[in-house]
């Protein structure tokens, strides 16, 4: 009999054991640095010599692995070898798929600390980001594993005398994974298995910045028993190997998570039908946020500091749920921007990989020039508080940033900057706190911080995003508590860790039978 689902025990790192073993784990991860992996085809391994390089953000020079690169020609490789197991993997028991999440899960949780470790030094997280990380992969093969048990048993549906009426759900075929490298293992363990445990045959195309984990956990999967060719690893460039299986005919479904300008590229090709497709193809697509923490004047204004401090600068910013900007009843306005100043000037920042510190370097070159560039935007539009500074001369470390006295429609106040900053503006009255946070084109999360029930309730009907949360931070979802997913330009609502998100890749069957 399966247990109950809860949600995996986060470490405490302030337990010296807990911190002796995350040490312990990162000096053998150390060992393993600057390997060379290969695509995994239909279980077949293949070099090519091309190659993805991913590197460690908190130190420029440490080479974390380097991975084959997939083309158009393997992609298409890919593909056929998905096609054809399609053919029989639909056919097998959710009992049978199922197991193999809980197996998986099971091997994850023994070697927590180790991913940790490839987490910490693939992406530069800090040791608790990477903790919640890896927990919430564990998290969704967990529940997803449930969940198709209970989908298994079909849907109720009524049948007159002498008939017999069945309603069950079926899997849609082969589907491309793109995965994102912020919540490097657990995005991209959710979005591969959510469609492997329905009975769909995956091609999963990693970020370029974090191949390695998604490897590591390719070989968790063959492990816990999965059939060659059900996933297919093929990291690639976007261009070529992306392009090519988002409009290819036989892509039955494409699961994004990414950029917004990425996110709608995807959504347009994936619907064009193509010449031989006999289909619309589906997409689940998440595209980030412009997330707001509104502070009520009637509110624990200690509680409203160290949730927008949680939530603006947990992982340098570089989540599509954080906090970017702080919307303040002008009454306590400059005590909650004090405040979250106070607090910021004593966050650490260093190697993470070295030292537990509360901040990493962020993703990469590209992404640190992006960010140095809003701090200029920032100064012209607003007012300096705290940061607006970094150093890329060993690793990306820019240090957390806090703009004030922003316009509601500046750029620092509409543009998704996925970064350590975060900009305040003063509101007048509550009303006009939820109309400012309203006013992005994002939807995905939000938080009220409030002791007024009225406008609790308020903000209910009226603060329109995906996750909305009362009295703490924005960020922070848990699988099966907190389903997850945005509206308008944040994506498709998939709510990832819901009791629903599994329906996105099956489709519905009636079956009736005269008796």
């Amino acid at each position: 009999m399966v247990q109950a689902y809860k949600h995996e025990p986060f470490t405490d790192f302030s337990v010296e054991e807990n911190a002796k073993k995350q040490e312990a784990a990162l000096r053998q991860v150390e060992q393993e640095l600057g390997k060379d992996y290969p695509l995994i085809i239909g279980g077949e391994r293949i070099y090519t010599d091309a190659k993805i390089t991913s590197i460690n953000p908190n130190n420029k020079g440490e080479v974390v692995g380097t991975v084959s690169k997939a083309d158009k020609e393997l992609a298409e490789k890919s593909m056929n070898v998905a096609d054809e197991t399609f053919e029989w993997w639909r056919k097998s028991t959710a009992e049978m798929r199922a197991d193999i999440l809980f197996r998986a899960a099971a091997i994850v949780r023994r070697r927590k600390y180790e991913f940790n470790a490839w987490a910490i030094k693939e992406s530069g997280k800090a040791w608790k980001e990477a903790d919640g990380d890896v927990a919430e992969g564990i998290d969704f093969l967990e529940y997803y594993g449930r969940q198709m048990l209970e989908i298994d048993k079909g849907g109720e549906v009524n049948s007159r005398p002498g008939e017999n009426n069945r309603f069950e759900y079926i899997p849609l075929g082969v589907g491309l994974v793109i995965s994102p490298w912020n919540l490097l293992f657990a995005i991209m363990a959710g979005t591969t298995v959510s469609p492997m445990v329905t009975g769909n045959t995956v091609l999963l195309k990693p970020a370029s910045n974090s191949p390695v984990i998604a490897y590591k956990f390719m070989e968790v999967l063959e492990e816990a028993g999965m059939p060659s060719g059900v996933v297919n690893y093929i990291p690639g460039s976007g261009s070529e190997v992306g392009d090519h299986l988002v409009e290819h005919p036989n892509t039955r479904f494409v699961s994004f998570t990414g950029s917004r300008d990425v996110g709608v590229g995807i959504h347009e090709k994936a619907a064009k039908v193509q010449p031989g497709q006999k289909w619309l193809k589906r997409t689940v697509i998440e595209m980030g946020g412009k997330d707001t923490i509104v502070v009520d004047s009637e509110a624990d204004l200690e509680l409203a500091a160290q949730s927008i401090v949680q939530s603006a600068f947990d992982f340098s910013g570089q989540k599509c749920s954080s906090g970017s900007r702080a919307i303040v009843h002008q009454d306590v306005y400059d005590q909650v921007l004090d405040r979250v100043a106070e607090i910021t000037k004593g966050l650490s920042i260093g190697d993470t990989s070295k030292e537990n510190y509360y901040m990493g370097a962020v993703i990469d070159g590209s992404a640190y020039e992006k960010i140095m560039g809003y701090m200029e935007v920032g100064k012209e539009e607003g007012r300096l508080v705290v940061g607006g500074d970094g150093d890329d001369t060993n690793g990306y470390y820019i240090n957390p940033t806090i703009f004030a006295d922003l316009d509601p429609k500046s750029r620092m106040q509409q543009e998704e900057i996925f970064g350590p900053v975060v900009g305040f503006t003063k509101a007048t009255d509550f009303n006009e706190a939820i109309d400012i946070a309203n006013n992005t084109d994002y939807g995905l999360t939000g938080a009220v911080i409030s002791n007024n029930r009225n406008h609790i309730e308020i903000a209910r009907e009226d603060f329109h995003v995906g996750n909305l949360y009362f009295n703490r931070g924005c960020t922070a979802a848990i699988v099966g508590y907190h389903p997850f997913g945005g509206f308008d330009m944040s994506g498709t609502d998939s709510k990832a860790g819901g009791p629903d998100y599994l329906y996105n890749f099956m489709q519905a069957k009636t079956m009736s039978e005269m008796l």
